[in-house]
C-alpha cells in the first residue's frame, strides 16, 4: 500500500496519467516477483557465501541434520562465509528453497550447544517463513528509494519531459512532495519495525526448537562482546544476520551512530534478557 502511495505521489507530480501508475505498479510488481525468486542467489552472492561441503563441515552438517528432524524441515543448503566475525543469516522463499549461512568465525568460536542455539534461531526464521518477509520489505525499500530519487531529480533538474501539472490542485502537488521528501524514510522504518519483531520471534522459536535457552543466550552474549564486523556486510542484507554485521561501535563514532541509528535487530542485551524470562 505505501508502494502504491509513492507510485500516486509520482503520478501526480509529473501528471502521467494512468499508463505511467500501470506502468509503475508493474515495476514494483515485477521487482517483487524477481526477488521471490532470486533473493537467496543474490544475498549469499553479496555476502561471499561458498558452499559447506559436508567432509569439510561435519559438525554444521550434523547439528543442522539433527534440528530438521526435530522440526519437521527440510534440509536448507548449507554455505559458510570465510569471515573472523561470529555471525549467520538465512535466506530463501520458503523451506522447501532455504539456506542458512554461517561465517567461519562462528564455526570456531561457538561450542556445539551454542552453535546448534545460533542454527535454532536461523532455522525458526526459515520456519516462520521470515525469510520471504524480509526479502519483500528490501525489495519494497528499494523500489521506495528508486522511486522517490528519480522524482526528486526530475523536480530539481526541471520536470522530466511530459510533466503536466497545469490546473493541478497545489495542495496535492505539496502533499505528493512531501510523500516522496519523507518517504524513504518511511519506508526503512518499517523494514526495521519488521525485522526488530522476527528476530525476537526467532529467538523464541529457536529456544523452543532445542529446547535449552542457555545454548542461545550463550551464543548471544558472545556475540554482544565480539567487536568485529563482517567484511562483505551490507545494509541491503544486514536485517538478514542473527545480529547486524555492519559497524555498531559502541563509542561515539559518526558511522556507530548511524547504523545504530538504522538497525533492524533489537539490542543483544534485551534479546537476552527476554531469554532468560523463558
Amino acid at each position: 500500500m505505501f508502494v502504491v502511495l509513492v507510485v500516486l505521489a509520482f503520478d501526480v507530480l509529473f501528471g502521467y496519467g494512468a499508463v505511467g501508475l500501470i506502468a509503475g505498479l508493474a515495476i514494483a510488481g515485477g521487482s517483487a516477483f524477481i526477488a521471490y525468486w532470486k533473493s537467496d542467489s543474490v544475498a549469499l552472492a553479496i555476502s561471499r557465501a561458498k558452499p559447506a561441503d559436508p567432509d569439510q563441515y561435519p559438525r554444521l552438517h550434523n547439528i543442522v541434520d539433527g534440528l530438521c528432524i526435530a522440526s519437521g524441515l527440510p534440509k536448507p543448503r548449507l554455505y559458510v562465509v570465510d569471515d573472523p566475525a561470529p555471525n549467520a543469516f538465512a535466506t530463501g522463499r520458503n523451506p522447501k528453497h532455504a539456506a542458512v549461512a554461517v561465517t567461519t568465525g562462528l564455526l570456531a568460536k561457538m561450542n556445539r550447544v551454542e552453535l546448534e542455539g545460533v542454527l535454532a534461531h536461523e532455522l525458526s526464521h526459515v520456519q516462520n517463513y521470515d525469510i520471504l518477509i524480509s526479502t519483500l520489505a528490501v525489495t519494497m525499500v528499494g523500489i521506495v528509494a528508486i522511486i522517490t530519487d528519480v522524482g526528486l531529480r526530475m523536480m530539481w533538474f526541471g520536470g522530466g519531459g511530459r510533466r503536466n501539472n497545469n490546473g493541478q490542485n497545489p495542495l496535492a502537488l505539496i502533499a505528493a512532495i512531501l510523500v516522496l521528501v519523507v518517504a524513504p524514510l518511511v519506508a526503512r522504518a518499517m523494514q526495521m519495525t519488521i525485522g526488530r519483531k522476527r528476530e525476537s520471534l526467532a529467538d523464541t522459536s529457536g529456544v523452543e526448537m532445542t529446547r535449552y535457552p542457555p545454548g542461545l543466550i550463550s551464543a548471544l552474549e558472545k556475540l554482544r562482546d565480539d567487536q568485529t564486523v563482517v567484511a562483505s556486510g551490507s545494509r541491503a542484507t544486514a536485517h538478514l544476520w542473527i545480529e547486524s554485521p555492519l559497524d555498531r561501535d559502541r563509542g561515539e563514532t559518526r558511522f556507530g551512530r548511524i547504523n545504530r541509528l538504522f538497525d533492524t535487530h533489537p539490542p543483544l542485551d534485551q534479546r537476552i534478557a527476554a531469554l532468560r524470562e523463558l
